[in-house]
């Protein structure tokens, strides 16, 4: 029972948590006042009781000292005392039933009067919970906007050298660290594309010179493989570039018709598909316009259908359906193990034989995620309900 309580405490908001806490601790310190108070005034009340003087009967007309209770007169030979002590029991009851009402009647409207407090205190303990921990909302709020696009955003918080001061004091030199690791990545990124493309080049024209026509078949043979490669290089360098331009984000942005993409990047890729025995079937007859980048559209748009056709068998279709701010692209193929979709939109992840092709580095959807990211759009992807994939990039 004790770890529901516990269970259920821990998952109540922060805020409810202080608001309950001050009005728990103000409603016992009403009962522990009041249960004082009680003490006390009985005591007192008693004491008070013990020196009262009762006077009846035919007093005498001198003045009674304080000192000296009055007695009462009683003639010679009488025998009244028994009427006399009948009084005086009648006159404590008469005084302790007094005192006892009182005392109910002062624990009755105390209990209530700490009860109404114990909820104003609530009350004032929720106001001055929010305003306590306003500053704590607003770094929540700055550190939601901050990504990876916008490291160089700061909370920058200002007021007093408090605890909540040097906490986002620590958050700003932690966006500091990040900013940094993510520019170095990017520049060697961009820097060891930009070295090694110029060798490739080089390499290329010295295979397709020093190797010219004729050749004995052997060397022939040689040639194509080492061109073969050649060209993979020089098509992972360009993907990398592309990564960390994506990731660098967009500098300008203008309308790009998606769906006259579409068409264009489905009249390129059509020989790839006729060559795996795919069909392609575009629908976007809805106008799709967007602002961002248009080169990096076309890159995103490009992948996403060139590894629907890569991944697909023989005979298979590839379906793109253009609606209202969403692509939708979905393909056949074997059946993908829904643990292992997220894993498919990191760089240079691959699945398992039967579904990776010969060609390919596994970048293909993390450079489609990434330009998605950077035009603050969506891209998910699910199984297929008879195979393959269905990708959907959705803008807001």
């Amino acid at each position: 029972m004790r770890m529901n309580w516990r269970a259920l405490l821990s998952r109540l908001p922060f805020r409810v948590r202080l608001a309950a806490a001050i009005s728990g601790l103000f409603l016992l310190a009403g009962i522990a006042l009041l249960a004082l108070v009680v003490l006390l005034a009985r005591y007192g009340t008693a004491q008070q009781v013990e020196g009262l003087s009762v006077t009846y009967g035919d007093a005498p007309s001198g003045p009674a000292t304080p000192s000296e209770p009055v007695r009462p007169a009683q003639p010679e030979g009488s025998t009244s005392a028994p009427s006399g002590v009948a009084l005086i029991q009648k006159i404590d009851q008469t005084v302790q039933a007094v005192q006892d009402t009182a005392l109910r009647q002062m624990v009755l409207w105390s209990a209530v009067a700490i009860l109404v407090m114990a909820l104003l205190a609530g009350l004032l303990g929720w106001w001055l919970a929010g305003r306590a921990l306003r500053p704590v909302a607003s770094m929540t709020e700055a550190a939601r906007r901050i990504s990876e696009q916008n490291l160089h955003q700061r909370l920058a918080l200002t007021g007093p050298d408090d605890e909540l001061h040097r906490l986002a004091d620590t958050f700003d030199t932690m966006l500091d660290r990040l900013e940094r690791a993510f520019e170095s990545q990017r520049r060697f990124v961009a820097n060891a594309s930009h070295e090694l493309k110029t060798p490739l080049a080089a390499q290329r024209t010295t295979l397709q010179v020093g190797l010219a026509d004729p050749l004995p078949e052997s060397l022939a043979d040689v040639r194509e493989d080492l061109l073969t490669t050649n060209r993979e290089a020089e098509q992972l360098i360009n993907a990398l570039l592309l990564l960390a331009r994506s990731d660098g984000g967009l500098d300008e942005t203008e309308s790009v018709d998606l769906t006259a993409t579409a068409r264009l990047v489905t009249a390129e890729l059509t020989p790839q598909a006729s060559a795996h025995g795919v069909h392609i079937d575009l629908c976007a007859d809805t106008p799709l316009v967007v602002h961002g980048d248009g080169v990096l559209l076309r890159h995103l748009l490009t992948n996403l259908m060139r590894n629907a056709i890569q991944y697909n068998h023989p005979g298979g279709q590839v379906c793109v359906r253009l609606d209202v701010a969403t692509v939708t692209v979905t393909n056949t193929g074997v059946r993908v193990p829904a643990e292992l979709v997220p894993g498919l939109f990191e760089p240079f992840r691959r699945l398992d034989a039967d579904r990776t092709a010969t060609t390919g580095h596994g970048l293909g959807l993390s450079i489609a995620s990434s330009i998605a990211e950077a035009h603050h759009a969506t891209l998910t992807a699910r199984p297929g309900v008879e195979g393959g994939l269905a990708v959907a990039l959705r803008f807001p």
